[in-house]
């Protein structure tokens, strides 16, 4: 009766990496120094694994190895386990395994909300390697690797799951000094308004206000940051999401001038329905949860 070939199972660890190093260095010597045993223990280790395998691994020359056909069969699928054994191990740090979180966040929150609540995460999380990618709203989970993405609109999106994070109330912001000459919602016909990409915003802000709305000539950005941005600079007056240029309204970079918002949608938290949630994934949901819900409290 043949004889089974040998189980991985049943084969010595130690005389596995024995053979991976000395097949690199080609040399049982300069193996015996990397895994700080002597030569001797090395060779010994690496006829114990050719005992097992009934096949000699090297061909030991006068000076150094060579490894024989078997032997370079072998070596890159020691190589390659070996290597992500390390991996894995080197992702342990105090006890706990490090996770790497990927979200794609659209660039208005990630900017007025999110960057600047980070350091709370990754204080009580310090294990989670979180990776931001920021976006103006148009992100394909599955195809970017992603693990969230924080959108902007209704929560309606094919194939994911969506949880309201905070609702976007807009209303006209501008530099303190434009601010100072609005007194009143026609007065917005003397000024540029800067526009977004998402058409019908103004129209239905100026529908909130009860104000006819201007034939609109005002430069178009594809983020809300963007608005903001050319706003501060003088560029013209903006319709942004409040809360999320709050500090911007307190350093008196802007400033509001009507008391008229009109909600154009919300922020949400969304995944992929098939995606399986890590410790990293369900560690920031209930993180960014208790944020939002906080400041609704507040």
């Amino acid at each position: 009766m043949a004889r089974r070939p040998p189980n991985v199972s049943g084969l010595p660890l130690n005389a596995l990496r024995a053979f991976e190093a000395a097949a690199r260095h080609l040399s049982f010597t300069k193996a015996g120094l990397e895994l700080r045993v002597s030569q001797a223990a090395v060779s010994q280790q690496v006829r114990t694994l050719e005992r097992s395998l009934r096949a000699d691994l090297f061909r030991r020359l006068t000076r150094g190895l060579a490894l024989t056909e078997e032997g370079e069969a072998l070596l890159p699928a020691i190589s390659d386990a070996f290597g992500r054994i390390n991996q894995v191990l080197d992702r342990f740090e105090n006890g706990r395994m490090r996770e790497t979180l990927m979200i794609g966040v659209v660039g208005t929150f990630a900017a007025g909300w999110l960057v600047p609540r980070l350091k709370s995460f990754t204080s009580i999380h310090p294990q989670v390697d979180i990776k931001v990618f920021a976006n103006n709203n148009r992100v394909d989970l599955g195809a970017e690797g992603l693990d969230y993405a924080i959108r902007f609109g209704d929560g309606a999106w094919h194939g994911t799951n969506a949880e309201r994070l905070v609702d976007a109330f807009f209303t006209p912001m501008s530099t303190p000094t434009i601010a100072k000459s609005l007194k009143d919602p026609i007065d917005l016909h003397q000024q540029v308004l800067l526009r977004s990409y998402r058409s019908g915003e103004w129209t239905q802000w100026f529908e909130a206000a009860k104000c006819r709305q201007p034939r609109m000539t005002g430069p178009t950005f594809d983020s809300s940051v963007s608005l903001a941005h050319a706003a501060a600079q003088g560029g013209g007056v903006a319709l942004l999401p409040v809360v999320l240029f709050s500090e911007d309204v307190a350093r008196k970079r802007l400033a509001c001038p009507y008391d008229t918002r009109v909600h154009l949608g919300s922020y949400w938290l969304t995944s992929l329905k098939s995606k399986r949630h890590t410790h990293a994934m369900q560690a920031f949901r209930q993180w960014i949860l208790a944020e939002c819900k906080k400041m609704k409290v507040e």
